[in-house]
């Protein structure tokens, strides 16, 4: 292990022999609390319902594909690619149209997965099925968000979604064997340390494969950056973010696969803190003091 917590880059090049780079994809979908199904406007700390993320909508899958493609190569010329559908929330449709959207990319040369990013309640039966041949034909990793266990901060997010989805739904894509990833966010209104580590322990509960840890930032646009404008709360310093980082490191099952541990703000849009778009800055004081504690993914110095 060359870091003291499971790296997702070490996990892939063990899966795989090589550099794996995801390619985000806008597929155009919508979600429930977008849409009005749930809620309207999406979560707050979401930009126009996370349609910034992913490629360019307006454009093909393929082309978009084929565009993020040519700016890795720059990079990693012998890379491998996972199509990644990061924008919105990409189980929310019929099977057949989810068909046309990922199939597409399973007979493309050196594409090695599909990630799919969604919501727990935006999972039925037949997609779970559907999923479960996909996942056949390609390594799968389905993405949940979770973002916190806290009814209080959910509530104030505009998520509308239920924990108990959560629950249920990360057994069934265990069931049938799908690699599982679901996403918290440190940094919330009101939220202490212990509320964040609370998330962590929950998240072990869940024997998901993997984890994504992203800071909060508040980016203008958002239902979140209006309220912050109006009434600013406090923002988690670099300091504080590594001290929480590392301590949910140490509570962190060993076998769960970290997937991030910080996020990538818009640096145009970020209105705070603006200590995230130093993304290695991050990562190495993480390392630092996680080496300062002599402590290990799931093991806490004495």
């Amino acid at each position: 292990m060359n870091k003291r917590y499971n790296s997702l880059d070490e996990f892939y090049k063990n899966k795989f022999g090589c550099k794996i780079a995801k390619i985000s994809l806008n597929g155009n979908f919508t979600c429930p609390n977008i849409d009005g199904t749930k809620a309207y406007g999406g979560c707050t700390f979401c930009l126009a319902g996370s349609s910034m993320y992913g490629g360019n909508k307006q454009d093909s899958l393929l082309n978009q594909f084929y565009t993020g493609i040519k700016k890795v190569q720059t990079k990693w010329k012998n890379a491998k690619y996972i199509a990644y559908f990061q924008a919105n929330t990409n189980t929310y449709d019929t099977v057949d149209n989810l068909k046309k959207k990922f199939e597409p990319f399973l007979n493309i040369p050196n594409v090695v997965g599909i990630d799919i990013s969604t919501r727990a309640d935006s999972i039925n039966e037949d997609i779970l099925n559907y999923l479960e041949e996909l996942n056949k034909k390609t390594f799968l990793t389905v993405e949940l968000g979770l973002q916190t266990i806290h009814e209080k901060t959910r509530k104030t997010l505009n998520r509308f979604e239920d924990l108990e989805d959560i629950i249920k739904i990360s057994k069934e894509l265990k069931k049938r064997n799908i690699n599982t990833v679901v996403h918290i966010i440190n940094g919330f209104k009101d939220e202490t340390k212990e509320n964040m580590l609370e998330t962590i322990k929950f998240v072990n509960k869940l024997n998901v494969d993997g984890i994504k840890i992203h800071m909060l930032f508040i980016e203008k646009g958002t239902k979140m950056s209006q309220e912050y404008i109006k009434n600013p709360f406090h923002i988690l310093t670099l300091t504080e973010f590594v001290d929480i980082v590392c301590d949910q490191i140490e509570l962190l099952n060993k076998n769960i696969i970290i997937y991030r541990l910080t996020g990538d703000p818009n640096k145009d849009l970020t209105i705070e803190p603006k200590w995230t778009h130093k993304k290695f800055v991050v990562l190495n004081e993480i390392d630092k003091e996680l080496k300062k504690r002599n402590s290990f993914q799931g093991i806490k110095s004495k």
